[in-house]
């Protein structure tokens, strides 16, 4: 089998997304890290793409000179990772779309619902695919909650809690830390600190599991650190298309979490709990019926959780690993093109442009909502009403 021909942007020498990114678009052999522009100083991106084994012309000094030089070539990568700061993902996105290249973008995809919106229409216009890296749905017991809900096992779901808490932000000494304080500058970050970073991950599984969308939501944002500008904790409460009720807590401030990302979901029939520190593991109870542990990797689970279950029973489950699934996901959507063949159901679940729009119009509901003492606001992006 060929192998795809990847290429990334940013992710760089001391990155913290970078090798995971490498780490998990290289574990199955589906694709060749082929080029890159890896630094915003063209030198530093050069040098350390070539100490990662480039050619030294496919190691390109910044994203514009990549497409220019990957444009015209006959073996041109198949996919781009762009992991640049956040508000550069619009124009490199839109730049690589629009010349005929499938890209995965960094959370968040844009910085303004507007800029989502323009990417979801270039996606569908050109044809390519646009996914987005909310890289936690790749976890093998995440695809096995989603698979349950889609067979009924819980029922119609009634509630979901979803929580992304840490407490890494939550010295006040660290008020001039730059790789703190850039997090809560309006200038930066935009219009949205904590929510922004964690909370749409959260929100993003709680849709991703149910299959159902957020309308409408209403959120009390606080900054627990007076000295910031933006918020640090958040709590939001929705309402969902299907009929779920949801309430979201995310915050920097939580001091004895570390990165308390769970997910739980309560139907008619049942409920289920999962924590990505403890990824392993499901917990699920029927009514009327005994807690049970699903563990990743037994017998009899769903497809989509066999086809994302990498390693032997018993034995961690990690973020690369969850990030490979995404990746692999991606092979079988761009293998399927080329083949002109449907996608393996299994595989179709990475996250599309579309679920970034959805994302972003929810950051500026929520700081819409915080501003103004919690008041309901529409959730959803102005071309999905």
């Amino acid at each position: 089998m060929t192998k795809l021909k990847w290429g990334m942007i940013g992710g760089g020498e001391g990155s913290q997304i970078g090798p995971a990114h490498r780490l998990g678009a290289g574990l199955d052999g589906e694709f060749e890290f082929t080029a890159a522009a890896l630094d915003h100083r063209p030198e530093a991106g050069r040098d350390y793409g070539q100490r990662l084994g480039l050619d030294p012309a496919r190691a390109y000094g910044d994203w514009r000179e990549m497409l220019d030089g990957e444009r015209g070539r006959d073996d041109r990568v198949d996919l781009v990772t762009v992991a640049t700061p956040n508000a550069t993902h619009y124009e490199i996105t839109k730049a690589f779309l629009e010349a005929g290249f499938h890209v995965l973008c960094e959370k968040p995809m844009t910085m303004t619902v507007a800029e989502g919106e323009d990417i979801v229409r270039t996606a569908r216009a050109t044809g390519k695919i646009c996914a987005v890296n909310y890289g936690y749905t790749g976890y093998s017991l995440v695809r096995h909650m989603k698979a349950m809900v889609a067979h009924g096992d819980l029922g119609a779901i009634r509630l979901v809690k979803a929580e992304f808490a840490h407490g890494h932000h939550a010295d006040a000494a660290d008020a001039d830390n730059p790789r703190v304080r850039w997090r809560y500058d309006p200038a930066q970050a935009g219009v949205s600190a904590q929510f922004a970073d964690c909370g749409i991950h959260a929100l993003h599984m709680a849709s991703f599991v149910t299959g159902q969308e957020v309308t409408k939501l209403s959120a009390d944002t606080v900054s627990c650190i007076p000295s910031r500008v933006l918020e640090d904790d958040a709590m939001v409460n929705f309402r969902m298309d299907g009929g779920a009720v949801g309430r979201l807590w995310t915050s920097s401030i939580a001091i004895g979490r570390q990165h308390g990302l769970t997910l739980q979901l309560f139907g008619e029939k049942g409920g289920l709990r999962w924590a990505q520190e403890q990824p392993n593991q499901l917990y699920y109870m029927p009514l009327g019926g005994r807690l049970q542990t699903i563990e990743r990797g037994e017998a009899n689970l769903s497809p989509e959780a066999d086809r994302t279950s990498r390693v032997t029973i018993g034995h961690a489950e990690g973020m690369p690993l969850a990030f490979a699934n995404i990746y692999r996901d991606l092979a079988e959507a761009i293998r399927a093109e080329k083949d002109g063949r449907e996608i393996d159901p299994a595989a179709d679940l990475y996250p599309r442009a579309e679920d970034g729009l959805r994302s972003m119009a929810a950051v500026f509901a929520v700081a819409e909502s915080g501003k103004n003492d919690g008041t309901w606001v529409d959730a959803r992006p102005p071309m999905f009403r």
